[in-house]
């Protein structure tokens, strides 16, 4: 997601002692003894042995498909589930995508081309979760009577299993909508986009079906590699900072604490007070690196690195593919890849299996990702 230039810390716990404002991420690990921080914990502990619910597997209903010769016509907002729903087509279905890469998805405001392209689509694929608010809006009111939306983070996980945290606090309303950086639930998403189109364009469902196979088995393997990539980097430094809050299922999933992310909150600079305290706490974590995005430069991060002694490592990404379309790496597959590979040689642990790993897509990806 590309963002712009930090303007706010937000979302540091509680034990940095930031001023009032700065909410505590609700992690038990960073002592925090709140009612949200017990929920955090139960929330955790209901992700544990995630697997894809009935509701996604079965997800969509029956239609009679495209007429003779033409195909599905199917719409997905960020680019990591148009990549994950164009590997499930096979170019079988017509894909699109609307918002484009490097926009800031919780704030994007469709264009009226976005309403027609809409209004000529079978399904329509949002991650839901109060991710693109403004994009299902316009997908709910524009879709044919036949439509469908699908909102494919809203069915992978329970209400039970929401994590609310730093920057998405549950009296806001919207939990944590990133899915996609944990890869059995990106297995998930692809399941339910078989089921969905499987039984709106039944004449291709087996297709779908066996490219969803080859896509989960591929996931499959990537989930494995990071777990045996995470036991190599030392307990002490299985601990994130971020440009922004996108890994907390990621860390849920793989044993990360996830310390905070800055990010924009609001037009104030961060006070001298504010890089101060998370200076101290970076040195009293001892983290060998802090992440920023690979778009934006971070005075701010840099700073904090810089007097902490960490190495900043600018180049994470979150929803925005590697390379431009077309090309090998830009996948979701890609992505994940890179950012672990990422994460872990910067924390002291060994990539070479992962760095290893083929993350082309199962099919040629025909989707088109708007620039």
């Amino acid at each position: 997601m590309r963002i712009p230039v930090f303007k706010k810390l937000v979302g540091l716990a509680a034990a940095l002692g930031l001023v009032a404002g700065l909410a505590a991420c609700g992690d038990d690990s960073t002592g925090g003894a709140s009612a949200a921080s017990g929920e955090s914990a139960a929330a955790r502990k209901a992700l544990e042995g995630f697997t894809c619910p009935a509701q996604a597997t079965g997800a969509g209903a029956d239609r009679p498909g495209p007429s003779a010769g033409g195909k599905l016509q199917v719409v997905a907002t960020v680019a990591p589930l148009t990549s994950i729903v164009a590997n499930v087509s096979g170019g079988l279905a017509d894909v699109r995508g609307v918002i484009p890469e490097g926009e800031d998805s919780h704030t994007y405001e469709p264009k009226p081309s976005v309403a027609a392209l809409l209004a000529k689509a079978d399904v329509v694929f949002v991650n839901g979760l109060k991710l693109e608010d403004p994009t299902l809006a316009l997908a709910s009111a524009n879709v044919p009577k036949a439509g469908q939306v699908i909102e494919l983070g809203t069915l992978t996980v329970t209400p039970e299993q929401y994590l609310f945290d730093f920057s998405f606090p549950k009296d806001g309303g919207k939990p944590n909508p990133h899915l996609w950086t944990n890869p059995p639930m990106v297995a998930c998403y692809a399941r339910i986009a078989a089921s969905v189109m499987g039984k709106a364009d039944p004449r291709n469902a087996a297709a779908y079906k066996a490219n969803a196979d080859k896509y989960v088995a591929k996931v499959d393997q990537l989930d494995a590699l990071f777990v045996k990539a995470t036991a190599t980097v030392p307990a002490q430094n299985r601990k994130l900072l971020t440009y922004h809050d996108a890994y907390a299922y990621f860390g849920v999933r793989y044993g990360w604490t996830i310390l905070g992310a800055i990010q924009v909150s609001n037009f104030e600079d961060p006070t001298p007070k504010e890089v101060a305290s998370l200076i101290k706490q970076v040195k009293a974590e001892k983290l060998p690196a802090i992440f920023g995005s690979e778009v934006f430069p971070s005075p701010v991060l840099a700073q904090i690195a810089k007097e902490s002694g960490a190495r900043y490592v600018d180049v994470l990404r979150d929803d925005d593919l590697p390379g431009d379309p077309g090309a090998a790496d830009h996948s979701l597959l890609g992505l994940l890849k890179f950012d672990f590979v990422t994460i872990v040689e910067a924390m002291g642990g060994n990539a070479a299996d992962l760095k290893a790993y083929d993350a082309t897509d199962v099919v040629p990806d025909t989707a088109d990702y708007p620039q």
